[in-house]
């Protein structure tokens, strides 16, 4: 799984344990640090994928990820900068999910 891969499964696997009351909590609290972290990289730039599209394509993403996720992950591999912050905050979302018992498979 590549960085990008790693982060838009960990996004959406976020925003599906936010859909349910189960797994709120732990795995909802990292996933909004994560998409806080993301967010913030995003709208950092003013050039097209980044800035205001980049910021409108995650927010999407979280409502569907299946149609949105191919527009992520080009919006993400756009020369995005995944530091550790972002990584360290996607792996947490997928451990605590995991531990859950809820890891959804979305990269295929």
């Amino acid at each position: 799984m590549t960085e990008v891969e790693l982060v838009a499964t960990a996004l959406a696997t976020g925003a599906v344990a936010g859909l349910t009351d189960t797994s709120r909590g732990v795995v909802h609290d990292l996933h909004a640090v994560l998409k806080e972290a993301v967010r913030r990289r995003l709208s950092g730039g003013g050039d097209g994928v980044r800035g205001g599209y980049g910021v409108r394509v995650l927010s999407a993403y979280e409502t569907d990820p299946d149609v949105w996720r191919t527009r992520l992950l080009q919006v993400l591999a756009s020369g995005l900068e995944m530091d550790e912050e972002i990584l360290g905050a996607a792996r947490a979302v997928l451990r605590a999910e995991r531990r859950n018992g809820h890891i959804t498979a979305v990269v295929g």
